[in-house]
């Protein structure tokens, strides 16, 4: 089984997403992580560049495929995760602690209601 926070919101993508306040930390679940496999690279957005909900932020490659990162939030970008450039595998070993991808300035907070809670994300996963 997967581990699934209740703390944290969710996408249909497997991305989650930590509001404090305007930000929100956001990277990929410990599901997509499991599912990718080995995560040998990651590319995350420059700071500073704004995305919408949904919007294609980095990629994250693995031994087994490239999936996107989609922004769970609209928001700017404040601040990246340089630690995964050298150990991309982090994702792999921590993805809701040290495997935090970017973190976003919400242009709307409250758009982490139309989120998934932690209930919806095991039945989305069928778990």
């Amino acid at each position: 089984m997967s581990n699934v926070p209740e703390s944290v919101r969710y996408t249909k993508d497997h991305e989650w997403a930590k509001v404090e306040g305007k930000r929100a930390r956001v990277g990929i679940t410990d599901y997509a992580q499991d599912q990718l496999t080995d995560v040998v690279y990651v590319e995350l957005p420059p700071i500073g560049k704004a995305f919408k909900q949904g919007d294609p932020i980095g990629t994250v490659e693995s031994v087994k495929a490239v999936s996107e990162i989609f922004a769970p939030l609209t928001g700017k970008v404040v601040d990246v995760n340089k630690a995964l450039v050298d150990k991309p595998e982090i994702v792999n070993k921590d993805p809701y602690g040290e495997g935090w991808m970017v973190v976003l300035e919400a242009a709307d907070p409250s758009q982490a209601k139309s989120l998934l809670d932690a209930g919806a994300y095991r039945k989305l996963i069928g778990e």
